[in-house]
Order: C-alpha cells, then sequence, then structure tokens
C-alpha cells in the first residue's frame, strides 16, 4: 500500500522523528501488560533524556527508562513488575536518591487527567482525592511550573461546587488535561494508516492517544484495511490520532500481549535481581539493550525456546506453560 496516510516507518526512525531530548512523553500499558518494550529500548539506545514521563499504572517500560537515566520527572500512579517487583525497582531508587522529581496522582485521577486532554478539556472535576495528601504534596515546584510552559502553573484546584450543594458535594477537585509530545503504544492489530484493535483490556491507552500531540503505534500485526474494516466496532483507535506505524512482531516482549503471548516472569525476576545492584543492572544493559542492535536481535538473545513457553494459548489468550512462581 502506497499513499499519502501511509505511516509505516522504522522503529528506529519514529523514535529518532517524534522522541527528543526533554521531550514530554507517555507510554501505555499497565504493570506487566502491553508495555511498548521495543520502542523504550530503542529510546535508551538512542540515549534520549530529560524526558518528562506521564504513566497510569507502568511497570517495565518506565523502569528500564528510568533506570537508563531518561527520565528527569514523572507523574505517575503506580509502578509495579507484578511479584517480581510490587514496586519497581529502579524508580524506587531514582526516588529515594533524588535522582528524579516525582508527582503522585491517583490511579482515577491520572485517567480523568488523560481523559480531559483526550476531550481537548483544560482540567476535569472529581469528589476523588479529599483528605488525601496527594492534594498538599507536590513533586514540581511552583517556580519550575513557572518556568516550563509545558507545566501546569497548579497540581490540583479545589473549588467551590459552581451548582450549590448539589448531589450533597459542596466542594469539587479539578485534575488538569494532559497533553504528550508523544505517545506510545503496543497494540494486536494495526493498519498501515494507523487504525488500531487493542485485544482485551485497553488500561487508559485511548484516552493516552487522542490527549497527545503525536503518537507511536507499535503493532503486533500490519494488517490490511479491509481486515478492520471487517469487525469496525473492534477498533479503539482511528487513524486520524497516529503519526507512526511500526510493525514489530514480540514488541511487547518481556510483558505480556493478550492472545499473543504472556508476560516472562522468568526474564522479569532476573531482571529485578539485576536492577538491585548497579554492576548487575549495567552488565544487564550491556547484555540485553546495548548489546543489541535492535529488538528483532535482542529476542535473537532470549530465543526461540523461551518465546515459545510464552506462547498464548488460543482459548485462553494466556499461556498455559509458563511457570509463575
Amino acid at each position: 500500500m502506497k499513499s499519502s496516510l501511509n505511516k509505516v516507518i522504522p522503529l528506529k526512525r519514529a523514535i529518532e522523528q517524534y522522541v527528543k531530548n526533554s521531550s514530554h512523553i507517555s507510554i501505555g500499558g499497565f504493570t506487566i501488560n502491553r508495555n511498548p518494550m521495543a520502542a523504550v529500548y530503542e529510546i535508551i539506545r538512542q540515549k534520549i533524556s530529560d524526558l518528562h514521563l506521564y504513566a497510569h499504572s507502568n511497570g517495565t517500560g518506565l523502569d528500564e527508562l528510568i533506570g537508563a537515566g531518561c527520565v528527569s520527572k514523572l507523574e505517575i500512579a503506580y509502578a509495579g513488575n507484578g511479584k517480581a517487583a510490587p514496586t519497581c525497582i529502579r524508580f524506587a531508587q531514582a526516588v529515594q536518591n533524588n535522582e528524579i522529581l516525582v508527582e503522585d496522582y491517583s490511579n482515577y485521577m491520572m485517567s480523568l487527567r488523560f481523559m480531559a486532554g483526550a476531550m481537548g478539556l483544560p482540567f476535569l472535576p472529581t469528589l476523588s482525592g479529599f483528605g488525601s495528601d496527594i492534594l498538599t504534596k507536590w513533586g514540581l515546584s511552583k517556580s519550575m511550573r513557572k518556568s516550563d510552559p509545558k507545566i501546569v502553573d497548579e497540581k490540583l484546584i479545589v473549588m467551590d461546587n459552581p451548582f450549590g450543594n448539589w448531589t450533597g458535594a459542596s466542594k469539587v477537585l479539578l485534575v488538569p488535561a494532559i497533553n504528550p509530545d508523544v505517545t506510545i503504544i503496543h497494540v494486536q492489530k494495526a493498519d498501515a494508516t494507523g487504525t488500531c484493535s487493542i485485544q482485551g483490556l485497553a488500561f487508559a491507552d485511548i484516552e493516552q492517544v487522542k490527549a497527545s500531540k503525536h503518537v507511536i503505534i507499535t503493532c503486533e500485526k500490519l494488517v490490511k484495511k479491509e481486515e478492520l474494516r471487517q469487525n469496525p466496532d473492534l477498533n479503539q483507535i482511528p487513524f486520524i490520532h497516529v503519526s507512526a506505524v511500526c510493525h514489530v512482531p514480540l514488541g511487547a516482549y518481556p510483558t505480556a500481549v493478550f492472545g499473543h503471548y504472556d508476560y516472562d516472569s522468568q526474564y522479569l525476576r532476573r531482571f529485578a535481581i539485576a536492577a538491585k545492584n548497579q554492576d548487575k543492572f549495567k552488565k544487564y544493559q550491556d547484555k540485553y539493550i546495548y548489546g543489541a542492535k535492535d529488538h528483532e536481535a535482542f529476542l535473537d538473545i532470549i530465543g526461540q525456546e523461551r518465546i515459545d513457553t510464552i506462547t498464548a494459548d488460543p482459548r485462553t489468550g494466556y499461556s498455559v506453560n509458563m511457570k509463575r512462581d
């Protein structure tokens, strides 16, 4: 397919074109599910730095970016790698060592912030968060907010309910919209124009895409548009939001993609062990990230035998062979 709507480009070029030093970015997925890992590793290989990262509840992708020194500021609800690391290790170390600035929100607040961005609104109101430290603990100072036009001036705002005491709420909490420079997500199917189909839970990916100025899609399958038109109700992302489409099978590995493969529990445990020690972590990076020129080379290091172990069962969508202990 060759037309002005053909957005298929190599992942390396997509990252070079859309992700720059100091970019505000968001990545999709949820903990150990559908992290855009091939894109994350490419960002690390290109040594892109000073990123302002937004994440709903991410896992390995976020931890790898922070561990590689790519992130300077983070707005997030939660970061964890399942049983391997209930709290992401490099993330926790970076916070404890004051290596990154972190601003904390609840899962619901981050969902609303991305939704506000997707709707083209400056904010959305909620009753969630009252009585918690989320309202009073700021990770980004007011002076920093004033100096960066991409950062909203206030973390949150409490205001009187403009409808009086309607529904019994005298006050509401306003959460500001997020509009990243670029959002990166991994999906099961996409066509050359950027229309996407996500199988299983979508998490906050759809809102993140619609809120963003640019969007990079990595996909398991690059299909003809006719295939996606057979069941248009299963297509959550229209092509109008997408800037680049990159065909990267196993592009979320070592996290899971429903219907294709499970998360790799062995890999995540090895990563957790390495992440706790700087020397071990450097060896890990040298082997799996810098030692591979691209995601295909990375998968060659992993080996087909391991990939076969986590391949999804067609009936359940998950691996029935993998040991999860």
